[in-house]
């Protein structure tokens, strides 16, 4: 099969296109035919060797796949040979950027046939991460008011999608006009564009001078201290990106009882992955959530795809396509 192979850690030139042997599946395992694999801005992290967590060489990245059930480990229930699935993860040594793949059984879930495969592919690390963000971190509340920090990326629509299906109002930012008219599709109230300055003086008037319950920060290094500005009393701060260190007034959360939070998917315990994909898998169902995928690339120009990703400009999730 082919498959994306990292030999070395370094630049997208790194990602190299190569034959490698079929895999298959253990005895509780599920080897997937791959129909689309999403770029995570994290997969970047890891390919450059930046990352605490590094895998061993040579590795495939991706870990958000979706695709058909080739076959199942023999001690595998509930899971059959042609069904449509997407996965959040995929069994140590193995990779999703690749024709074939092989993951544990709690990794696989049950794709709508509502949704096309790459937006399966645009659900694990977005849907999750937004998710624990708000659920398990912020612990938000229907009726709070949620500034989601960079809307139009993948993580973004997912916390847009899910705090407005949870009855939380919904403030977002964005910085082109394509941006700002997804996020205003995917159902925020308001609307922020990021690169006009003083763009947070126009947030205290929406929520009637009392600020945001809850701030889901996509780049805490150039906005952490701003958003403590327009926090309202015992918010929540969640970071969730952040690309350098960043200064910020600690006396700002003094007052008001605030909380910055740090967060990152890879902390999720086992029973936390199984709340959070129950609980997208009814959104997913229903039809409150819809990932959104803004470009698709093929297998071979896997180098192309981690470069738009860190790209600004974010619009839905970025996929490669063996």
């Amino acid at each position: 099969m082919k498959a994306i192979v990292v030999r070395e850690f370094g630049s997208p030139e790194v990602l190299k296109l190569e034959d490698v042997p079929d895999p298959s599946p253990g005895p509780r395992q599920v080897l997937v035919r791959v129909k689309a694999v999403g770029v995570n801005p994290v997969d970047t992290y890891i390919r450059s060797g930046m990352y605490a967590r590094k895998p061993t060489l040579p590795y495939t990245p991706g870990t958000d796949i979706a695709g058909v059930v080739e076959r199942v480990g023999p001690e595998v229930a509930g899971i059959g040979t042609g069904d449509r699935v997407y996965a959040h993860g995929v069994a140590a040594g193995h990779g999703g950027s690749a024709e074939l793949t092989v993951c544990e059984q709690p990794q696989v879930h049950a794709l709508p046939p509502r949704l096309s495969f790459p937006q399966g592919a645009a659900i694990g690390v977005p849907y999750g991460t937004a998710w624990r963000a708000l659920f398990m971190r912020a612990h938000a509340r229907p009726g709070e008011a949620v500034l989601v920090h960079g809307g139009s990326g993948g993580v973004g629509v997912a916390c847009i999608q899910i705090a407005r299906a949870h009855g939380l109002r919904v403030i977002a930012t964005a910085g082109t006009d394509q941006g700002l008219a997804l996020v205003r599709e995917q159902g925020a109230h308001d609307v922020l564009n990021h690169r006009q300055a003083g763009y947070l003086d126009q947030l205290l008037p929406m929520t009637a001078g009392q600020g945001v319950d809850v701030v889901l920060e996509m780049l805490a290094n150039v906005n952490l201290d701003r958003d403590l500005d327009v926090i309202a009393p015992r918010a929540r701060v969640v970071v969730i990106g952040s690309r350098g260190r960043v200064e910020i007034d600690a006396r700002k959360t003094m007052g008001k009882d605030g909380a910055i939070l740090g967060m990152t998917l890879f902390n999720a315990s086992a029973e936390e992955l199984h709340e959070i994909h129950a609980g997208i898998g009814a959104g997913l169902e229903n039809g409150t959530l819809a990932p959104v995928v803004g470009r698709e690339f093929p297998l071979a120009e896997a180098a192309r795809a981690h470069a738009a990703v860190m790209e600004p400009g974010a619009f839905g999730k970025i996929v490669l396509i063996p």
